[in-house]
C-alpha cells in the first residue's frame, strides 16, 4: 500500500499544480501525503494578479508567433535577394555572400600577415596586462611571476621562428624589434622580482611605435583583401548588386572605426547606408551566419510592420517606447529645473553613419597623427 501511495504521489506531482493554500475543509479531503503537494504557503493570487498574468500572457505568446515569422522571413530573403554578410573574427573577418538559389560563397582568408602582425601587437600590451594588477606592490602577490614565466618561454621561441616566415625582411625586423623589447622587460622584471609603475610606462611607451607600424601593415593587408573580394563580388552580381543587401557585425570599440562595414560602404555607397546596409550591434567580437541573419529578418520583418501600422517602413528601426520616453524624460528633467540630454531627432531614413561623426561633438586627438602634434606621442 505505501508503494501505491508513493506512486500515485509522483503521478500527481507532474499534474498538480500548487496554486493554491489548502482550507480546513481541503486539508481533511486529502490524505496527508498528498498535501505538500496540492497546498501552498502562500495566499492564494489576487483578481488584479490574476488578470495582470492573463494579459501578460499575451506578450509572452507574442515572441512564439514572431519566431514563427522570423523563419518564413529569413527563407523569403534567402530566396529573393542577395546579401553579403561581414562578420568579425580572429582572423580579419569573414565575407559570405548568399545568392538566391545558391549556396552560400565564403571568400578565402586574409593573408596570414594579418594575424602575424595582430598576435605581435596584442603580445605587447598581454605583457602590460600580466603587471597591471600588481602594479601597487609586486611583491606582495607573486602570481604575476609565474604567468609571466609562461609567456616569457613562448615569446622566446616564437621569435626564433620568425626567420621561417614568407614575409619581407622589413616586416621580419619589425617583429624581430618587437618581441625583444617585450623581453627584455619581461626579464629585467624577472630578474628583480618587481617593477615599478614608472618602469611599465617606459616599456608600454618604448614599444608603442611598433604597435603604430604592426597596425598599419596588419590593416593595410585585411583591407586590400576585402577590397579585392568586393570587387569581384560586385561583378559577379551584375544588375543583381542594386537590390543587395550588406550586413557588418560591431561590438562597442569597433563602432567608430569599423573596418569591415567601412570597406563594405565603400561598394554599396553613402545612399544604402541604414537601407540596404546594416552595422549590427553584438555583445562578442564574434558571431554566427545564423545569428546575423536571424537579427536582419527582424529588421526586414519590424520595416514591413512599421509600414502596415504607422505608414512608414523605417519608424521601427528605432524603439518604440522611445519617442514617449523622450517626452517623460524632458518632463521629469524640467520639473529639476534642468535640461534633458538626449539625442537629436533625425528623419527615420537618415543615411547617417551609424556611429560617432559630428567633431563638434568633443574636443582632443581624434588619431595617431593628433597624438604625436600633441607631444602625447613620440615616434
Amino acid at each position: 500500500m505505501k508503494n501505491k501511495h508513493t506512486l500515485l504521489a509522483a503521478a500527481l506531482l507532474c499534474c498538480v499544480s500548487p496554486t493554491f493554500a489548502a482550507d480546513d475543509s481541503t486539508a481533511k479531503a486529502v490524505p496527508d501525503f498528498l498535501m505538500p503537494m496540492v497546498s501552498s504557503s502562500e495566499p492564494p493570487p489576487t483578481k488584479e494578479h490574476l488578470a495582470f498574468r492573463a494579459i501578460y500572457q499575451l506578450n509572452d505568446s507574442m515572441f512564439d508567433i514572431y519566431n514563427h515569422s522570423l523563419k518564413v522571413y529569413q527563407a523569403n530573403i534567402k530566396a529573393r535577394v542577395p546579401l553579403i554578410m561581414a562578420l568579425f573574427s580572429g582572423k580579419g573577418g569573414r565575407f559570405i555572400l548568399y545568392r538566391p538559389g545558391q549556396a552560400p560563397l565564403e571568400a578565402p582568408s586574409v593573408p596570414v600577415i594579418y594575424q602575424i602582425n595582430k598576435s605581435v601587437g596584442h603580445c605587447a600590451m598581454a605583457t602590460y596586462a600580466c603587471v597591471a594588477p600588481y602594479i601597487a606592490n609586486p611583491t606582495a602577490d607573486l602570481s604575476w611571476v609565474r604567468l609571466m614565466k609562461v609567456y616569457n618561454l613562448e615569446i622566446t621561441m616564437a621569435k626564433e621562428t620568425i626567420k621561417n616566415l614568407d614575409i619581407t625582411p622589413e616586416q621580419q625586423a619589425l617583429l624581430q624589434d618587437t618581441l625583444a623589447k617585450i623581453l627584455a622587460f619581461q626579464d629585467a622584471c624577472l630578474k628583480n622580482g618587481t617593477f615599478t609603475y614608472a618602469e611599465v610606462e617606459a616599456y608600454a611607451r618604448g614599444v608603442e611605435p611598433n604597435i603604430e607600424q604592426l597596425v598599419a601593415i596588419a590593416s593595410g593587408a585585411q583591407v586590400s583583401h576585402w577590397f579585392n573580394v568586393m570587387t569581384e563580388w560586385k561583378a559577379l552580381l551584375g544588375k543583381d548588386w542594386d537590390k543587395a543587401y550588406g550586413l557588418s557585425n560591431s561590438i562597442y570599440v569597433a563602432r567608430q572605426n569599423n573596418i569591415l562595414f567601412s570597406v563594405l560602404v565603400q561598394f554599396f555607397g553613402e545612399k544604402a547606408m541604414n537601407d540596404r546596409l546594416l552595422l549590427l550591434e553584438t555583445t562578442d567580437f564574434q558571431t554566427t551566419p545564423e545569428e546575423m541573419m536571424e537579427a536582419f529578418a527582424r529588421i526586414v520583418g519590424d520595416r514591413v510592420l512599421g509600414q502596415v501600422f504607422f505608414n512608414n517602413d523605417r519608424l521601427m528601426d528605432y524603439e518604440l517606447l522611445g519617442f514617449g520616453g523622450r517626452a517623460a524624460i524632458e518632463k521629469e528633467m524640467a520639473a529639476r529645473g534642468e535640461k534633458a540630454l538626449l539625442p537629436p531627432l533625425v528623419p527615420f531614413n537618415s543615411t547617417q553613419w551609424p556611429m560617432r561623426i559630428d567633431p563638434a561633438s568633443g574636443s582632443g586627438p581624434k588619431s595617431f597623427d593628433d597624438l604625436h602634434k600633441a607631444g602625447l606621442l613620440k615616434r
